[in-house]
């Protein structure tokens, strides 16, 4: 893992799980597959002990997690950019879902980070 630096040492250690339904194996160090009911094994690795699952690149994912409510915690990045087209991060598949601004970060670039946890029903 020389070269790789802090972060790249702390991807490649680092347990990962990669939902897929095409692949036979995984070959990143680390990394397993979840197959069948991606639901109730997310469900199952949130109750483990150990750090926070994040979700990364997976627009897909996002939407069918936030539809079983398994997100605590949406992070936005906001750029200054408008593109006027492109693929839409939310589909149609679920209801209006409420949230609260539990942190906010602007950086001299105009990016925005927001923090944001499902309001209490």
């Amino acid at each position: 893992m020389e070269g790789t630096g802090e972060f790249g040492v702390m991807m490649n250690t680092m347990p990962k799980y990669v939902v897929t339904s095409t692949l036979d194996k995984v070959e990143w160090s680390g990394s397993k597959p979840i197959r069948g009911d991606v639901a109730a094994e997310v469900r199952r690795l949130k109750e483990m002990p150990g750090r926070d699952l994040l979700l990364a690149g997976s627009g897909q994912l996002f939407n069918a997690l936030t539809e079983e409510d398994l997100i605590d915690v949406y992070r936005f990045m906001v750029f200054p950019v408008l593109l006027g087209k492109g693929k839409h991060l939310f589909t149609h598949g679920f209801d209006q879902r409420n949230l609260e601004l539990t942190d906010l970060k602007r950086f001299a670039t105009g990016v925005v980070v927001m923090d944001l946890v499902p309001a209490k029903k």
